[in-house]
């Protein structure tokens, strides 16, 4: 069992930047891709970042990419998002997601194969 917190959420202005973090409880960490996700209102929850298990591979959606980084320290049980010239449309509810599934398929970013789920942390880009 896993239990993931995020923090880092926050209220900043277009062009800022955040940092989220989410923290895991349990055993293994190292052993799970890890994926950010967001969701707003009315949408349905969509891919953010992914991060293999050892950080060596990464993927992003094309709407962050080049503005947005994943990465993750093993020894501390953590990942991170590096969040960089924020827009409004940035704008939700930022979950992390730990995957027990092999292979690197979780990294495309379907939800369904990710095992579990923080609480979720809110990002606010003010225009």
């Amino acid at each position: 069992q896993v239990q993931l917190v995020e923090s880092g959420g926050g209220l900043v202005q277009a062009g800022d930047s955040l940092r989220l973090s989410c923290a895991a409880s349990g055993r293994a960490f190292g052993n799970y891709i890890m994926g950010w996700f967001r969701q707003t209102p009315g949408k349905e929850r969509e891919f953010v970042a992914g991060i293999s298990w050892i950080g060596d591979r990464t993927r992003y959606a094309d709407s962050v990419k080049g503005r947005f980084t994943i990465s993750r320290d093993n020894a501390k049980s953590t990942v991170y998002l590096q969040m960089n010239s924020l827009k409004p449309e940035d704008t939700a509810i930022y979950y992390c997601a730990a995957s027990t599934k092999s292979g690197f398929t979780a990294m495309l970013g379907f939800e369904s194969l990710y095992d579990y789920w923080g609480q979720g942390t809110q990002v606010t880009v003010s225009s």
